[in-house]
């Protein structure tokens, strides 16, 4: 006797055990019709949290959870700068918006939610120090701490110094990463001359 084909509702649920959060575009690829995905937010099975993104309906809240969103809606993203620091515990500011990396030529998403604040980097900027962390079920590019730090000292104009050097003190004292990893990032990124007299500074008498 033939098997029963899974139902539409069945595999959207099936999708949502695995991951708390989908794009439309991943229900569509997986035979999920807009009518199930309408139906399943009607009956309060999802709900939309912003346009083309969906969460199971009262599945935990998680940490930094906002981060998979903003990484979901720009899939070439890494989260960066200042959104990175806090990720990191390395600065009490928490950004209105969330700062994400992207190439050159790189397509920038409409503002909607999470509110972004898109910075470009050329590519070798964009590819250093990229670690992976998992986020409410999401595989989220966030850059490493020596490369945070690195690009909050080359980007003064973007980052404010004194959060940068909070950062980086911030880093030694929480031996969150070591001085010789910090300035080979730093060095790596382009901002090794002007690191280097706050780490020294830092670590003068260590």
């Amino acid at each position: 006797m033939a098997s029963r084909p899974i139902s539409q509702r069945t595999k959207l649920r099936s999708l949502f055990t695995a991951h708390t959060m989908r794009r439309a575009g991943e229900l569509r690829a997986a035979g999920i019709g807009p009518q199930t995905i309408a139906r399943a937010v009607e009956e309060g099975e999802l709900e939309r949290i912003s346009r083309g993104l969906y969460q199971r309906r009262g599945s935990e809240i998680e940490e930094h959870q906002i981060l998979a969103e903003a990484a979901i809606r720009v899939p070439k993203g890494v989260i960066a700068l200042t959104s990175a620091l806090a990720f990191h515990g390395l600065t009490d500011q928490m950004p209105r918006r969330i700062w994400m990396a992207i190439g050159a030529s790189n397509w920038s998403p409409v503002q909607s939610y999470p509110p972004l604040r898109i910075v470009r980097f050329t590519d070798p900027y964009l590819r250093q120090g990229v670690e992976h962390h998992k986020i409410a079920g999401v595989n989220v590019p966030i850059y490493s701490i020596p490369k945070t730090l690195a690009d909050a000292f080359r980007n003064p104009k973007l980052v404010d110094r004194s959060v940068a050097v909070e950062g980086l003190r911030a880093a030694i004292e929480q031996r969150k990463a070591t001085p010789s990893a910090i300035a080979e990032g730093a060095k790596a990124g382009g901002a090794w001359k002007t690191m280097r007299p706050y780490l020294e500074a830092l670590t003068a008498n260590g």
